[in-house]
C-alpha cells in the first residue's frame, strides 16, 4: 500500500486510528497516552502526518528538526496488526529524513509500552537515554541513517 500525506478530510480518521491503536495502553501506563491527546487537525494542517491503506489504517507523526527527524507517533488500527502496515510507515520515516538531508530519525515510547521497544530495536534503533517527562516514563531512540544513503539521494548533509 501507498502512504501519503494526510489532508483535512483525514483528521477524523487519523484519530479513530491513533485512538484505537494506543487505547489499551491507558491501564497500563495509568494515563491517556500522549499521541490521543495531539491536535490531529493542526499537525494534519502543518504536512507532518501521513496515512495508509483505503481506508486510513495507519498513521504516522513526523516532524523535522534541525538535526533529525522526530517520529512523533506511528500507530496501526488494531485491525491491520501484522499486515506490514507499520514496517512501511517507518520505512516512510527513513525515507522522508533522507529527503530532507537529515542524518537520523529519533523517537521516544513509554517504559511500559513493551512492545515498542521490541519493534524499534528490530528496526535498527537504538536506545540513548530513559526520562521521566511529566507522567510519562520514555525510552529515548535514535536510528542514524547511513551517511552515503542520505548523501545518494543527492541532498546536502545537515551537520550535527
Amino acid at each position: 500500500m501507498d502512504t501519503r500525506p494526510a489532508v483535512t478530510a483525514d483528521v477524523p480518521l487519523v484519530k479513530a486510528v491513533t485512538d484505537a491503536a494506543y487505547h489499551h495502553y491507558i491501564d497500563r501506563i495509568g494515563t491517556v497516552p500522549a499521541p490521543m491527546k495531539a491536535d490531529h487537525t493542526a499537525d494534519v494542517a502543518a504536512g507532518r502526518v501521513f496515512v495508509i491503506g483505503e481506508p486510513v489504517l495507519g498513521v504516522i507523526v513526523l516532524v523535522p528538526r534541525e538535526d533529525h527527524l522526530f517520529l512523533e507517533s506511528v500507530a496501526v488500527h488494531p485491525d491491520a496488526r501484522g499486515s506490514g502496515l507499520g514496517r512501511a510507515l517507518l520505512r516512510l520515516a527513513e525515507t522522508r529524513a533522507r529527503e530532507l538531508g537529515l542524518p537520523e530519525i529519533r523517537l521516544y515510547t513509554n517504559a511500559l509500552m513493551w512492545e515498542n521497544q521490541n519493534l524499534y530495536a528490530r528496526y535498527g534503533y537504538e536506545i540513548t537515554e530513559r526520562r521521566v517527562d511529566g507522567p510519562y516514563d520514555r525510552i529515548h531512540y535514535r536510528k542514524p541513517l547511513r551517511p552515503e544513503a542520505v548523501a545518494a539521494r543527492g541532498i546536502r548533509r545537515r551537520e550535527i
